[in-house]
Formats: structure tokens, sequence, C-alpha cells
């Protein structure tokens, strides 16, 4: 298992990990989080090189896709940089991509009743204002649970919170800062259930941000 203790916070730069090949060629990822080697919860960062293909599987719990770079394609269609993808429990596809893509990864993590397939281009949806001089792009909601994207001003500032149900960014640009350090493009973050902190920047930054999805109780 790999950083599945979710009452521990985590911090990552992707950047600085190695790739790790997976059982399709052509197939690399950098695993974040993970419950066992093929199969569970998984987060990580995958990379197809030009013409990788994965074989036809199932998603019992889901998936969730953001992409990076380049173009990821399946059967039903093709998935260009900031496409957002929820493919809902017990669907299933053979992606691939011609041109090679890197995406954010994360399986089996969706509760049995998030149905919702979900098909967002972050390149030119809307924003929408948030606090402050922050803009928000609401990209899913169950629950408690909501993922976005959020745009934050240069020399922006947000008032100290507390995250129930934890809080995961991924730094997408630009540099995301709080009390604790500094995070740059790149960074994945994962902060446990009634995490605190005051969060600011110095340049324009733009996160991933998912909240309300991590265990509120502590593991017997």
């Amino acid at each position: 298992m790999l950083n599945m203790d979710f009452t521990q916070k985590v911090i990552l730069n992707t950047h600085t990990l190695q790739w790790q090949p997976s059982p399709s060629g052509g197939v690399s990822r950098k695993p974040l989080a993970r419950e066992d080697a093929e199969r569970g919860h998984a987060t990580s960062i995958v990379r197809y090189e030009p013409g990788a293909r994965f074989n036809r599987h199932e998603h019992p719990l889901g998936e969730e896709i953001l992409v990076l770079t380049g173009v990821f394609s399946d059967e039903n269609g093709d998935y260009g940089p900031g496409m957002y993808l929820r493919n809902p429990p017990g669907s299933g596809h053979a992606p691939f991509s011609e041109e090679g893509c890197t995406l954010l990864v994360k399986l089996h993590q969706f509760d049995q009743a998030d149905r919702e397939t979900v098909r967002i281009d972050t390149s030119s949806a809307e924003w929408r204002a948030g606090h402050g001089g922050l803009q928000v792009m609401p990209l899913h909601a169950f629950e408690h649970e909501h993922v976005a994207l959020v745009k934050w001003p240069a020399r922006e500032r947000f008032q100290p919170h507390r995250h129930f149900g934890g809080e995961e960014i991924l730094v997408l640009s630009g540099e995301f800062c709080d009390e604790y350090g500094r995070y740059p493009a790149g960074t994945w973050m994962r902060s446990p259930h009634l995490s605190q902190h005051h969060p600011f920047v110095d340049e324009e930054t733009v996160i991933w941000v998912k909240t309300g999805h991590l265990p509120v109780t502590h593991p017997s």
C-alpha cells in the first residue's frame, strides 16, 4: 500500500517522481496513493506514449480523469488538454492515445450511488466568481464531495479554513502557498479530515481541488 492512511497529510512533487511501468506497454505511471498493485483505490499521474493502448477494462467503483497534456481517447471520443472525465461505477472502456498524453487518474473512489457521467472541457468552460478575487469552475458534486478548478489572482489571500472530509489538490500552474510551505506546479497534496490552513499565492495560480471525500473517522 502507498499513502493509504487518510489521517496523514501527503505532499508530493510529481515532477520529481520516477515513472513506473504498467501492465500495458507504452503506458507508465507515477503512483501517488495505491491500495494494491493493480486493483482497488489508486491515484496516479499516467503517461501514454504515442500510439499506446490499454486493453478494455471495467471500473467497479468508477474512474476520474483530468487530461494534463496531449490527447487521451477511447471508443467514445477524444479528450484534449483540460478535459475532465468521470466514468461511473460499472463502466468500462478501451483507452488509447495516438499522439501521447499525461493524465491525473483516480480509480475505485466513487460512491456506488454516484452514477453521473461527466465530460467538461475546462479550457472553454465558464469561470464563476468565488470568494474575494477567486474564480471557480465547478466540475462535479455528490453529497459531501465537491470537485472544481480554482483560479487565484496574483497576491490573493484566502481566509483560514478547516476541511470537513479533507482536501486534495493538484497545482496545475503557478505556486500555491500556505503557512506550512510553498507548492509549485505539479505538486499533489492530500490533507485529512478537519485539517486547516491559511492559503495564499504570490502569482496567478490554478489548482484542481476536491473536498469532502476523505474518511471522517479514524480507522479502527
